[in-house]
């Protein structure tokens, strides 16, 4: 039970990691996600889950080998930009996305939730002590 406090210390500041990068990917897109996944809009919520997990893998890795909680600070702010660089370059590629979630195209949200996969799992590979 040696470790249970640095364990706690880790969790709690990845969890509020992961709720700093759903705040600010909502406010980044021209949709509200969480009225949509309320009104059970299903593309919503495989956009939104995709992006939050894309963002978890690498945060995963951050955790794993970080010497410190700033140093698990600055990998996740990678991580975090590289999530919304996905995020940018898949409306590139669907100008019109937000509109196709909001009217529950599943391929769109699919499609970003699969390059949000993607790309934080490559993130999460490329983190070296």
């Amino acid at each position: 039970m040696a470790g249970l406090p640095a364990f706690l210390l880790y969790f709690v500041v990845g969890a509020a990691l992961i709720a700093c990068f759903a705040v600010v990917y909502q406010r980044l897109t021209a949709h509200d996600e969480i009225a949509l996944i309320r009104a059970g809009n299903v593309s919503a919520v495989i956009a939104f889950g995709g992006n939050v997990l894309g963002f978890s893998i690498p945060l995963e890795k951050a955790i794993e080998q970080a010497a410190s909680i700033p140093d698990l600070v600055l990998w996740a702010v990678a991580a975090m930009l590289i999530q919304l660089a996905a995020y940018g370059f898949v409306r590139w590629l669907v100008p019109d996305l937000s509109r196709r979630i909001e009217d529950n195209h599943v391929a769109a949200a699919a499609l970003l939730a699969v390059v949000a996969l993607i790309c934080g799992t490559l993130a999460g590979a490329s983190m070296t002590e």
